[in-house]
Parts: structure tokens; C-alpha cells; sequence
């Protein structure tokens, strides 16, 4: 296939672009600096200011699939008023730029995949969400909202659409996992806050070939949620962590001390949500990791 990706020099996008050539693929990645980057026979590289349609034109007229992954890292910085701009902004603008890139090239690709994440469903103590749930309330919400609705002119246009809802996607080195692992490395990993909120989360290696799974598999379309089949609350992952990094769990962090540090964006650790991946299980996929103890030892080499 030739396969078109935004935001690929990020976590998700780096793997899933090492899968894609493994597999044969040819893949056009939308970066917005070429520094070190190289072009090799499967893998051309193309600045983009993931704002603009027109330059992306041309690269679309032999494209099969768009894999639409760009946005500014939500877990970076404080949550300012002008960070929480730029994170509903940078989903929004590349989103409409690459439909209406498409829209104008003549081209309708076989899919775009359009990333989202599980806040979609705002928090909830109690509740199960499926890919039927509806909208939640809260800042994560809304971005997640905007973000879906970035590219929903294609729907219109024909073209399937698969929203791929993502769960904390686990690394050893990237993403949420180091910084949630960290207080077990220094001997103080304990529950955060009241401990009871939920952790829906997916193995980098699950994710990616889930994205893969959806994209070939011409029968998925809409919200498909990408998390593990298992879900855990705060204070359960974090024994786990304890268990397979061989370290104690007891030090509780206190809401309030969360909220001082790290203000709004707390909510990251503090809320959570309980998301069931009905459909893929519905359609086949199999996981390599469906559980966080094998998923952790394979990430640790425990």
C-alpha cells in the first residue's frame, strides 16, 4: 500500500512507520523539519506546516491510506491558556487541512484514520464506555471532540473513516509510562490520589498493530476504541509497576499535592476511564499483550 502519515516522527508514528516498511509498504511522512531525516526507497519525508492543504496535493493523487496522527503533545508543558490553544489547534488545523487536501486532489483514499484518544469520554469512577458512548465533559473531552470532527467533511465525501481512540500507549522511553514508573525507581510509588480512577491503556507494539489491523480490514469504520481488554484503577497499576520492577507500593500521593504541582493538566493521573475495545475484539484482532503484567515484563525485560 502507499500509505500517507502526519505526525509520524512522534511515538506512535516512528513505530507504526518501522511496521509499515516491514510489511512493504511505501509511506510519504509529514514532518515540520526534515533536519536528519533521509529518504530512503519506502520512506519519503515532506515538511509540512500541518496548517496548509495545497502543498499536500500532489503527494495524495497515488495515496491508498492517511493515517492522521498530528497534534501538539498533550502531556508536555504546563496547561496554560495558550497551551491548551495550541493543543485544540494543531489537532483542528491539520485535520482540516488533510481533508481538504484530499477533497482537492481528486484522490479518495481506501481509508483515513483519524487519532483521538479515550478522554473523549470525559471521567467516570463507575462506568464502562464503548465505541457507542457518548461525548463526556472536561477539557480532554472537548479536544478529543474537535479533533474527531477535524476531518468529518470526508464522511460526506465517501471515504471510510476509522477514529481510533487510544488509550495511554506504554514505552519504555516515550509517553506516560517513564513518568509514571519513575516514583517506583526512587522507592516511593504509591497510589495517586484516591487511587480508585481507571487506567485504559494499550503496549506500544498492540497499538501500532492495531492501527494496522484497522486500516487493512475494510469492514471497521467510525470510533474504534485502541486499548488493552483488561482496564485497571490507578491503585492496581500501580501495584503491578511495583511488582514487576520488584519495588515497594506505599507512598500515596495526594490529590491536592498533584494539583499544586502540576495544576489542571493532574487531570492526566487524577480522572480516568474505564474503555472497553469492543470492536476490535468484535472483528478478530488478537493481542500480544492483553494484560499489564506480561505487557510490563515485556517492556522490562523482567
Amino acid at each position: 500500500m502507499k500509505i500517507l502519515i502526519s505526525g509520524g516522527t512522534g511515538l506512535i508514528g516512528k513505530a507504526l512507520l518501522k511496521n509499515l516498511i516491514t510489511a512493504g509498504d511505501q509511506v510519504v511522512v509529514l514532518t515540520r523539519s526534515k533536519v536528519g531525516l533521509e529518504d530512503t526507497d519506502s520512506i519519503k519525508y515532506v515538511e509540512w506546516d500541518a496548517r496548509s492543504s495545497e502543498p499536500l496535493i500532489p503527494y495524495l493523487k497515488y495515496i491508498n491510506a492517511v493515517i492522521n496522527l498530528a497534534g501538539d503533545n498533550i502531556g508536555n508543558g504546563y496547561w496554560t491558556e495558550a497551551k491548551k490553544e495550541r493543543i485544540v489547534n494543531s489537532r483542528v488545523q491539520a485535520g482540516n487541512a488533510l481533508s481538504r487536501a484530499i477533497i482537492d486532489s481528486g484522490n479518495k483514499p481506501d481509508v483515513f484514520i483519524q487519532a483521538s484518544g479515550v478522554g473523549y469520554y470525559g471521567a467516570s469512577l463507575d462506568e464502562t464506555f464503548n465505541e457507542l458512548s457518548p461525548n463526556g465533559n472536561g477539557f480532554q473531552a472537548d479536544v478529543a471532540h474537535k479533533w474527531e470532527n477535524s476531518s468529518a467533511i470526508l464522511d460526506a465525501a465517501g471515504v471510510r473513516r476509522v477514529i481510533i481512540r487510544m488509550g495511554i500507549v506504554l514505552d519504555a522511553k516515550s509517553g506516560a509510562l517513564p513518568l509514571m514508573v519513575l516514583p517506583f525507581k526512587m522507592f516511593v510509588g504509591g497510589p495517586l490520589g484516591s487511587g480508585r480512577q481507571y487506567v485504559s491503556w494499550i503496549h506500544l507494539q498492540d497499538n501500532i498493530r492495531a492501527i494496522d489491523f484497522v486500516m487493512r480490514n475494510n469492514k471497521l469504520v467510525g470510533a474504534v476504541n485502541l486499548t488493552a481488554p483488561t482496564s485497571y484503577t490507578n491503585k492496581e497499576f500501580g501495584k503491578i509497576i511495583g511488582k514487576v520492577l520488584r519495588r515497594p507500593y506505599w507512598f500515596p500521593v495526594p490529590a491536592f499535592g498533584l494539583k499544586l504541582v502540576l495544576g489542571q493538566k493532574s487531570e492526566l493521573v487524577l480522572e480516568g476511564q474505564k474503555v472497553n475495545p469492543g470492536k476490535l475484539l468484535e472483528h478478530g484482532f488478537q493481542y500480544k499483550y492483553p494484560d499489564l503484567e506480561s505487557a510490563l515484563r515485556s517492556i522490562y525485560n523482567k
